[in-house]
Parts: C-alpha cells; structure tokens; sequence
C-alpha cells in the first residue's frame, strides 16, 4: 500500500542516523529527532485522517506524519511455541480469552479498552509449572532463535542512515506478563527460587541472541521492555531488583559495550524513580516513553541524575487532550530539555482517542515550530 503523507518530513541538514546519534550524546545537531509512539487502536477508528486515508497502524502513521526513521531489531528471547492464542468462552459482553503468555483474560467485545485486559488465570503458578513451560517453550535450541543474519542485513545495512536498536528482552516485565501483576507479587516471596530461575532463563536467552547478531551489525542503540511500575512505584521488592535483576542487565550490558553500544533503553511506565538507580548501574541508561502522571515531569529527573540518564517520550498525553493552550504551555516546559541534549521528546505511552485529531496536527506542528530546524 503507497501512503501519501499528510505533512512533509522536518528539514534537515543530516542524517536522521546522525542527529539520533548525536541528540543521545549531547553533541550538535541539526533538530530535534521526530518521532511519536503511536496510537490507540481506537484512533484507527474514530479519526477521519486515518480512516479517509487508510491508516491501520503505527508504521503507517509513521509515514504518514513522515517523522524520522528508526528501527529495532529483535529476536526469538521468551517464549517458543507460545501458547495457543484462542477463545476459551463468550459472554453477551466480553470474551475470556487464552493468550501467548498462557493467561486466562477477559476482554471486551467492542475492543474498548483492549490495551489493558483483565486477567483471570496463569498458567504458571508453582515451581513445577514453570518446569513444564521452561522445558516445553524456552529451549535455547529451538530453530526460531537462530537468527538469519543475511536476511537482516539485506534489510539493515550498516551504511543505513537511519538509527536501528537492538532488542534486549526483558528480564522481569515478561515474566509479570507470564505470573500477573498479582502473582508475581507473590512468587517473590513465595517461590524466590523459582522467580530467579526465570530471570536468569530471560538472560540466558536474550544473550543467546546478542551473542549471534552484535558481530555483525553496528546498533546505535538497545532497546528492553519491562513494564512493572505503577503510580506507586515498582511492583517487586528492590532488595531483589537489586540483587537478582541488576546482575543480569551487567551481563548484557557487558555485551552491548564490547560492541559498542552505550545507549540502552527500557520501556516501563509509572513511577520508575526507586528503579533508576539499579537501572543506571547496570547499563540502561535511557528511559522510553517516560509515563509523567505515574512519575514527574522530566525535567525533574535530570536534575536529579544529570547527563547520565536520557529520556526518550515525556509529553504528558494529558496535556495533548486538555486543548491547544495546555499544549503549548507544556511544549515550552520542553524547550529547554531538547536544547541540553539527551532528550527526545513525544506523548509518553500512545496517544489516546480523546485528543482531538486536529489538536494533534495542531501539537506536531507546533513540535515543528518549537524543535525543527530554524
């Protein structure tokens, strides 16, 4: 599908590699790096752009808006076969559901809400059922984890003028995903052993997987996904964050910089603060989209930790909602942020269907004005 964009692509003087590079190592650059993290799938829906236009998800918004360019490659690093994603039963309202992770979830019919299921059941609950799925489905041998390095090469060339990540897992975000929120609350205490176990199998793999791919392919960055704070802080003690995660990320860490690469980011909402220091010292060093209402304002942060923490995200998305006025008061809290460097900023998780469609043409134009190029 050919997508016509809506707005031409910032001007610019380098390369949308180089001003990436150089915005996350507070060197000069041209602009502001422009991206967004994509929308809800509602917005799909209900705003008359996407829909006139064809526009079905983040990658054609992308070209649509025409922001920079910037890509990830990941690999096979949890669960392989994951489990059947299937209906187990319906009601006039809602669908219980068995998802990738083996969670029983309920889900609405009419997708409203969809982003946040409401889970039900795990399928690992005790030391004897994650034997069973450690066994079945986290076997470093099994042939999706062996990475095509011709095929991605072709696709990712080294001489790209674009930034390309490197996806380093999840040490503990997937595993909440596996045990619930809930369940691995308890299987801290409960079950230590057995949650250790699950960390290390997570690295194990993800290493499995840098240890094929970094040789070959010069990353400007890496990427993690661990998703386990809320607007109270992490969900697992920091005493075992510390003891029992922080070791892991050294090791890949390690990894990434025999390879070169000291930008690391990991994508976890809510209020991370308690974390940042355990996450700083074991190398990621950058945080993506950086939720404000479950934590501060970023500026805040960098007062804080100083040039060694990036941010990447940031713009309150209850502010793009709230009107034209609050969007332009809280761009200019900004200002600042993006002239120091380390900071790239757009709406903090995916933009949600109350923002209007033209106050969102209305906050990307005046991104332009504040952070193009002059």
């Amino acid at each position: 599908m050919s997508i016509t964009p809506i707005r031409k692509k910032w001007k610019s003087q380098m390369t949308d590699r180089e001003r990436f590079v150089n915005q996350m190592h507070y060197k000069e650059v041209d602009r502001c790096f422009n991206m967004e993290f994509g929308y809800w799938d509602e917005n799909y829906k209900e705003w008359a752009m996407f829909t006139q236009n064809g526009i079905t998800n983040e990658a054609e918004a992308n070209l649509f808006f025409s922001f920079d360019r910037i890509e990830v490659l990941g690999g096979s690093v949890w669960l392989a076969p994951s489990f059947e994603h299937k209906v187990v039963e319906e009601t006039e309202r809602s669908k219980i559901i068995m998802n990738g992770d083996g969670l029983l979830a309920e889900v609405p019919k009419d997708g409203h809400g969809s982003s946040i299921p409401h889970y039900l059941k795990s399928s690992v609950v005790t030391p004897d059922d994650w034997m069973k799925v450690k066994k079945e489905r986290l076997d470093s041998a099994h042939p999706s984890r062996t990475v095509d390095i011709a095929k991605y090469l072709a696709r990712h060339p080294n001489n790209r003028d674009y930034p390309l990540g490197v996806n380093c897992g999840s040490m503990i975000g997937r595993i909440r995903d596996m045990l619930t929120f809930e369940g691995l609350a308890y299987a801290c205490f409960d079950y230590p052993d057995m949650v250790e176990d699950m960390v290390e199998t997570s690295c194990v793999l993800v290493e499995y997987f840098l240890r094929q791919v970094l040789p070959h392919f010069e990353f400007d960055y890496a990427t993690g996904w661990e998703d386990i704070c809320f607007k109270n802080g992490p969900i697992v003690d920091l005493d075992f964050f510390r003891d029992i995660i922080t070791p892991r990320y050294k090791r890949i860490h390690k990894l990434l910089a025999e390879h070169g690469i000291d930008i690391w980011y990991t994508d976890c909402d809510g209020d991370v603060r308690p974390l940042l220091p355990f996450f700083l010292e074991g190398g990621i060093n950058c945080l993506f989209p950086f939720e404000v209402n479950g934590c501060a304002h970023p500026a805040e942060l960098f007062e804080t930790f100083g040039k060694e923490l990036r941010i990447m995200g940031g713009v309150d998305k209850m502010q793009l909602g709230a009107g034209r006025a609050a969007i332009d008061a809280y761009l200019e809290t900004l200002v600042p942020l993006v002239k120091r460097g380390g900071y790239i900023p757009f709406c903090d998780h995916r933009c949600p269907p109350n923002v209007p469609e033209e106050d969102y043409l209305y906050y990307l134009n005046r991104k332009e004005a504040l952070f193009g190029m002059k």
